[in-house]
C-alpha cells in the first residue's frame, strides 16, 4: 500500500514575482557556504556526462557526491523549471489551475513549482522521491518559491496518483524505472486521467530511439493527448549562466519531448 497523498495543508500564497530568481540564489547561496564554484562546475560537467552518456544507468550515480548534489540543485534544477514552465504555458495546462500537483521523481519540486507558477490561484503540491536527499533538499529551498508540499520518500511506481481537477507531472524520472514498473506506471496514469486528471510526462529529446518512448506516445494519442518535441531561446539566471560557460555547455536554447492528457470530459 503506498503513502497517503491526502495532507491537510495550510493555505500558502505563491509569490511569483521575482520568486524564480530568489530561489535561485538561495540554492547557490546554500551549497557554496560548503563548495567553491569550481567544485560545483566539475559536479556540472560529471552529471552532464551521466546525463548524456549513461543515462541507461543514473539511478543514484546522480547523488552520489556533493559536488554532483550542488549542481543539480544550482544548475540542473533551475533549468528544468524553465524548461517545464514553458511546456505548462504552452499546452495551456495551467487553465483551469489543478487543485494539486502530483510530482513523481519531483528531485527539488522544480517541475511542480513552474506548473504552480502559472497558475492564477494556488495549487497544492506533492512530491514523491526514491531519493532521501531530494526530499530532504527539497523541503528545505521550496521557501523561496512562496510554495509548500507534502514531501514523501518512495518509489513512484507505487505512488497513489491524482483523480479529479488534480495534475500529475513526471519530469526526467519515467526513463529510469525497469520495465515492468514504467508498464504499471502507465496504466495507474491512463487511469487517473479517466477519473478526471490531467497527466505531463517530460523527458529529454533523445538521440537514439526510445521504444517505451514510442509506446507511450501510442497510448497518450490514443487517449485523445498529444506528443510534443520543444525547443525554445532562454534566458538564464546569473549564476547558472556562468556555471554553464565554464563546463563548456550551451543552454541559450532549451529542449525536450512531452506527452500530455488532459482531463477526460466524463470522469468516472
Amino acid at each position: 500500500m503506498g503513502p497517503s497523498l491526502d495532507p491537510t495543508l495550510d493555505d500558502v500564497p505563491v509569490t511569483r514575482a521575482g520568486a524564480f530568481e530568489a530561489w535561485v540564489e538561495a540554492l547557490r547561496a546554500r551549497h557554496m557556504e560548503a563548495l567553491t564554484f569550481t567544485e560545483i562546475r566539475k559536479g556540472v560537467v560529471a552529471l552532464s556526462r551521466i546525463y548524456v552518456e549513461e543515462r541507461n544507468r543514473i539511478g543514484n550515480n546522480v547523488f552520489d557526491g556533493a559536488g554532483k548534489r550542488a549542481a543539480f540543485a544550482c544548475f540542473y534544477s533551475p533549468l528544468h523549471y524553465l524548461l517545464v514552465r514553458h511546456i505548462v504555458e504552452e499546452l495551456g495546462a495551467h487553465n483551469p489551475p489543478p487543485s494539486r500537483i502530483v510530482d513523481l521523481g519531483c528531485g527539488l519540486m522544480a517541475a511542480s513549482a513552474a506548473w504552480a507558477h502559472t497558475c492564477d490561484r494556488e495549487s497544492k503540491l506533492v512530491g514523491v522521491d526514491l531519493s532521501a536527499w531530494a526530499v530532504a533538499e527539497a523541503r528545505s529551498s521550496l521557501g523561496p518559491l512562496g510554495l509548500r508540499a507534502k514531501l514523501i520518500q518512495g518509489r513512484i511506481d507505487k505512488a497513489p496518483v491524482p483523480r479529479r481537477k488534480e495534475a500529475l507531472v513526471a519530469a526526467f524520472a519515467v526513463n529510469e524505472l525497469a520495465e515492468d514498473a514504467r508498464e504499471r506506471l502507465l496504466r495507474r496514469l491512463v487511469d487517473s486521467r479517466q477519473r478526471g486528471a490531467s497527466v505531463l510526462i517530460i523527458e529529454p529529446i533523445a538521440r537514439r530511439a526510445n521504444r517505451w518512448w514510442e509506446e507511450w506516445s501510442n497510448v497518450f494519442t490514443a487517449q485523445g493527448g498529444q506528443a510534443d518535441e520543444w525547443r525554445f531561446p532562454v534566458e538564464l539566471p546569473q549564476f547558472v549562466a556562468e556555471l554553464d560557460r565554464a563546463s563548456g555547455l550551451n543552454h541559450r536554447e532549451l529542449s525536450g519531448r512531452s506527452l500530455f492528457l488532459s482531463p477526460s470530459q466524463t470522469p468516472c
